[in-house]
């Protein structure tokens, strides 16, 4: 039997023993040493999958069964600062959740107009910082302009790609990401990058609204259900610390990056 073959023996034998993200790291190191080739449905270079007819709200490309969702542009950045926005997300209620403390470094992923980077600077303090992501310059013009007025110093923008955030490795203390992680045309590289900008023991907060409740008021591409985001956090070195139920929408599911990881 070729090494080739051995690697991909591994792999089938962990991901048979529902240990995905294992899988995937000691198979993709052991090829990258070896020079080796494994072709597998979850290596990246196979992950997704494109079907056509698609749905109106989607982009027509698949990952883990689901459909990726049209990302929201800029020209809808008045439905992030709605004046309703408050008593329909409880999103106080979720900053209190995320237990932010002065000095942390957090980064606020698909940061958009900076509703969240902005009630997050006031938490972390001078001595920690934000990271506003987006991939829309547009919005982080936005963003700037309103920390500017309200005098908030300790927001970085920082413009990412669809398939990188652009965070350095081991620098921030959480990765918060509301409503966005659907959107994202690249999940599995994205929140490999996301992962990797963890410090040992940082947690990334996916916030996504109810997939499960029919009366969530969203479109069904923009919503996930809870055993779709641990599926797909499967794939990367994150433990699932707990799921969160106390908001009217959404879910809060808390991940944290796996120890030696």
């Amino acid at each position: 039997m070729t090494l080739c073959l051995v690697i991909q023996a591994l792999h089938r034998i962990l991901i048979g023993r529902k240990w995905p993200a294992i899988a995937f790291f000691i198979t993709l190191g052991l090829c990258t040493l070896t020079g080796q080739t494994v072709t597998d449905s979850r290596l990246p270079a196979t992950l997704y999958t494109n079907r056509s007819p698609h749905s109106a709200d989607g982009i027509g490309k698949f990952f883990e069964g689901r459909e990726i969702a049209l990302v929201m542009g800029h020209q809808a950045a008045d439905w992030l600062e709605r004046p309703e926005r408050e008593a329909e997300e409880h999103t106080s209620q979720l900053l209190d959740e995320l237990h932010v403390r002065p000095g942390m470094v957090v980064a606020d992923i698909g940061a958009g107009t900076g509703y969240y980077s902005r009630r997050l600077a006031k938490l972390v303090g001078a001595s920690g910082r934000v990271l506003a992501v987006d991939i829309q310059p547009e919005m982080l013009t936005l963003l700037t302009n309103q920390a500017s007025k309200l005098g908030l110093t300790n927001i970085t923008p920082v413009l990412g790609s669809i398939t990188n955030p652009n965070l350095g490795s081991a620098s921030i203390d959480l990765a918060l990401l509301v409503d966005v992680y659907h959107e994202f045309d690249f999940p599995f590289e994205m929140m490999r990058s996301i992962s990797s900008a963890l410090k040992p023991g940082g947690q990334v907060v996916l916030v996504e609204f109810r997939g499960e409740d029919a009366n969530v008021p969203i479109k069904e591409l923009h919503k996930m259900t809870v055993a779709q985001v641990k599926r797909e956090m499967a794939l990367h070195p994150l433990q699932h610390v707990r799921t969160i139920e106390v908001l009217p929408w959404q879910h809060i599911l808390v991940f944290e990056r796996a120890t030696g990881k």
